[in-house]
């Protein structure tokens, strides 16, 4: 990875760490699922009418959507309303990492080598001692709730890159992430409505225009504008360049930033034995995914006629993206460099 990706590697830390914070006000004012429903819609609008939807093919498009957008959120929210601390959350979502891994391994026929595996165990350690501390404290379904939001974001980076990768060098990340707004707030919409009113977030909403309400409106904008436009979109850009891999140990800084933040925001205080779990995890975690590539050389650019690494990344991934689309019974698209 160049200097200047682990820079705006290190952006999407910065505004995804205090993306925590947003979620933490806007779900002190709606409902979870209107709440996920409603920062999508947000963006689908416009998008709908003003961005162009990037030639990629509908399947990966869609796993983009249901998996960084229906599923990582569905969960997330509800396991911050549920009690889950605003800080650990951050924590416990970057169990994507080492799940992007796994599903890399299983559907881009990534290569998972042996330490990858001590890292993975390693990992899941790090969550039984965090899982094992709040049990004696606090309820444990908001961080099996976490855990299974962090499944939803590893799906939605392999559809992220399948979609990029398929579609070769010509596909904008931006547009891709935009469109992948499109796909969440009609089932989230739907969800809100049989679990928490048809009429209760619509409410919340109006009550919101008020002296008081105004910190939700602050807490969308943000979410909205930094969080998914400018965050999810450099993370896109950059699953678009490398390996799921060699992008994922990047998101294992999100939680400094956001337990820090919720530290001295919100008075949160992290007991003894959940940070020694944290970093257990994030020692496993990037294990885990820091040693599936052996730096800037498997690829081999010159030995294949690619002029530079950034051809031959592309053509690597046109190649995995070739093989997957085989395992599913569909004609790969040519991927020029």
């Amino acid at each position: 990875m160049t200097n200047r990706d682990r820079l705006l590697g290190l952006a999407v830390v910065v505004l995804w760490g205090l993306n925590f914070l947003a979620i933490h006000v806007g779900l002190e004012h709606f409902p979870p699922f209107f709440f996920a429903g409603l920062r999508f819609a947000v963006i689908a609008v416009p998008v709908l009418i003003f961005v162009p939807r990037p030639q990629v093919p509908w399947r990966w498009l869609l796993l983009y959507g249901v998996g960084f957008g229906i599923l990582q959120f569905a969960f997330l929210f509800t396991a911050m309303r549920a009690g889950m601390p605003t800080g650990l959350s951050s924590l416990v979502l970057q169990a994507s990492a080492p799940f992007t891994v796994l599903l890399g391994a299983l559907f881009l026929r990534e290569r998972l080598r042996g330490i990858q595996l001590a890292g993975i165990a390693v990992a899941m350690a790090g969550m039984a001692v965090i899982g094992w501390d709040r049990a004696h404290h606090a309820a444990l379904l908001p961080l099996v709730l976490t855990l299974l939001g962090g499944l939803g974001w590893a799906f939605g980076n392999i559809g992220s890159r399948l979609a990029a990768a398929e579609s070769g060098a010509g596909v904008n990340p931006l547009h891709l992430t935009l469109w992948m707004a499109v796909v969440p707030p009609l089932p989230m919409f739907a969800l809100s409505a049989l679990t928490e009113g048809v009429t209760t977030g619509w409410r919340d909403l109006a009550n919101s225009f008020s002296a008081h309400g105004w910190p939700a409106y602050a807490a969308l904008a943000y979410i909205v504008l930094l969080g998914t436009i400018a965050g999810s979109g450099l993370w896109t850009y950059l699953m678009s360049r490398y390996a799921a891999g060699t992008v994922a140990p990047l998101s294992l800084m999100v939680p400094v930033v956001g337990i820090a933040a919720s530290w001295v925001f919100l008075h949160e205080t992290p007991s003894v034995l959940s940070l020694v779990g944290a970093v257990i995890v994030i020692a496993g975690a990037f294990t885990a995914t820091a040693a599936g590539r052996r730096s800037g050389g498997t690829t081999a650019p010159a030995s294949r006629g690619d002029a530079t690494p950034e051809m031959g990344e592309i053509r690597e991934q046109g190649e995995s993206a070739a093989n997957v689309a085989r395992t599913f019974g569909a004609r790969p698209q040519p991927v020029e460099a």
